[in-house]
């Protein structure tokens, strides 16, 4: 590998994201790369996207290291349609959180 590309990645965030269809359904995803994996849900979805779209990006945190975005990614998926996950939809006013 060359030593850019190994920076390259070394310097990549890990993100987790919320987004949310015209039906008020939510859908929380990891990725190191938000804009990637938003076009992919935009194109050709997920198993779960898929038909479901379309898709705005609701909520996006981003982390220096996998561990912890997978670790918020799960509880924020242990909130999924309680009080903890609609407070922090509410409380989503910005895109770019970086944790």
């Amino acid at each position: 590998m060359m030593l850019q590309d190994r920076l390259r990645r070394e310097k990549a965030m890990h993100c987790v994201y919320v987004i949310r269809n015209d039906k008020g359904r939510h859908y929380i995803g990891y990725t190191s790369n938000v804009e990637h994996r938003l076009k992919k849900h935009a194109w050709h979805g997920s198993r779960w996207t898929k038909d479901r779209g379309p898709w705005e990006l609701v909520i996006s945190e981003e982390f220096k290291d996998k561990r912890s975005a997978m670790l918020r990614e799960q509880q924020i998926k242990s909130y999924k349609g309680g009080n903890a996950f609609k407070k922090l939809i509410q409380n989503a006013v910005g895109f770019a959180k970086i944790v």
